[in-house]
């Protein structure tokens, strides 16, 4: 399996296997199309002589471990303070519209899903939000129409 061959050549960089859990989850969810179904994370547990227990809270802890499907472009809505008072709801009242699914669901074509996000550190650009590892600020539902047509 190409994962595990993958996962195998780190083992040297890494002091222990828990330290290689990291980089070894990314590798599977690459492999398992975005997302660690439970399967994995106890193939991933397995390979690393690992209890299945500690590897699931490593992905449980994670924001950028999925334990859902997920769309190839991944929006996070900042709901902090600054963002709330700021039209965060109005963000993903049209991110729900535009898409067509609701937060944590996937667009059928598997270009997009959202979630609310506690806070991406953008306080002053509010309200804001991140497109994979972009961030838009100062949104307007304009825009947040734009963005969302503009990802392929």
């Amino acid at each position: 399996d190409v994962a595990v061959a993958e996962i195998n050549a780190l083992r040297g960089r890494y002091p222990t296997t828990e330290a290689l859990s990291l980089p070894a989850l990314h590798i599977a969810q690459r492999y398992a199309g975005g997302w660690l179904p439970h399967e994995t994370i106890a193939a991933v547990a397995e390979l690393l002589e690992l209890p299945a227990a500690r590897v699931a809270a490593v992905v449980s802890f994670y924001d950028m471990f999925h334990e859902e499907p997920v769309g190839r472009h991944r929006i996070r809505v900042c709901t902090n303070l600054s963002c709330q008072l700021r039209g965060s709801d109005e963000v993903l009242e049209v991110l729900g519209q535009e898409l067509g699914v609701g937060e944590g669901e996937v667009t059928p074509d598997g270009r997009c899903s959202f979630v609310q996000f506690e806070c991406l550190g953008s306080c002053d650009t509010a309200p804001m939000m991140m497109v994979d590892e972009d961030y838009h600020e100062n949104l307007t539902p304009e825009r947040v129409r734009q963005i969302v047509r503009e990802l392929k």
